[in-house]
């Protein structure tokens, strides 16, 4: 199903008025029964992903799963996706890659993150995903309020420039993660009892403190807290960067 102009975010507007109490399951049900096969799940297999991606299993295991490779992923992370995926019997995951000739015009020694994490972000994040969504009308996300910023603002269903996106998890706390991965006995991903509560790529993600803001080990150091894949395009191309998964 395609929706066009104002249509489409008429479309948005009525389906987060619909579900924006509703439980994650029930919104993942609406987002298939709506896109069907026009629907993808963006997951970093990180540190929060397990509980979307059971949700998502139970609903519609065949789902498009797109994971976003930058080749700057911890090692536990990338056993982690392929763990995960088998266990909760996710059969359509699917590996997103920078493409090689933009590492070798802008990142030719990998090191771009330490002088424009922005621009590092855009050519292993921004532009695979932009890619691969382009055969989809929707697509579903794991941010939630309680992570802070602008999140704290973030509707059940919003209208993107080029796609409706869904965030089930959007009125869902820490405690409400933590009751269901226990309650399914989901594992955690193996940095988190190392202190880190969000994970990303190694050269910008460091561990945080107990009782720590969740995503203070992102981008530490710096005014950068997202990586861009939530922002809009012309805010991307004036420098204005943000957003993530």
């Amino acid at each position: 199903m395609a929706f066009e102009g104002v249509e489409r975010l008429n479309s948005a507007a009525a389906l987060d008025a619909r579900l924006r109490e509703a439980d994650p399951a029930t919104i993942l049900k609406v987002a298939v029964e709506s896109f069907g096969d026009r629907l993808a799940l963006v997951s970093s297999f990180g540190a929060e992903s397990a509980v979307l991606l059971h949700l998502a299993a139970r609903v519609k295991p065949d789902i498009p799963v797109l994971f976003l490779d930058t080749g700057m992923l911890f090692g536990q992370t990338l056993d982690y996706r392929k763990q995960l995926a088998a266990s909760l019997g996710l059969t359509d995951v699917r590996d997103l890659r920078p493409q090689y000739q933009d590492l070798a015009i802008h990142d030719p020694d990998a090191d771009l993150w330490k002088s424009n994490t922005d621009a590092c972000c855009h050519i292993r994040k921004v532009l695979p995903l932009d890619r691969a969504l382009e055969g989809f009308d929707a697509w579903i996300t794991g941010r939630k309020r309680f992570h802070g910023g602008d999140r704290l603002r973030l509707a059940v269903v919003e209208q993107g420039e080029a796609h409706v996106k869904f965030n089930p998890l959007a009125n869902w706390d820490k405690p409400l993660l933590d009751a269901y991965a226990a309650e399914h006995g989901l594992p955690a991903h193996p940095l988190v009892e190392f202190g880190y509560p969000s994970v990303g790529c190694w050269p910008c993600t460091q561990a945080v403190d107990e009782g720590g803001d969740v995503r203070s080990g992102r981008w530490a150091g710096s005014e950068k807290t997202e990586c861009g894949i939530h922002v809009s395009r012309a805010k991307l191309k004036s420098g204005d960067v943000g957003g993530d998964i």
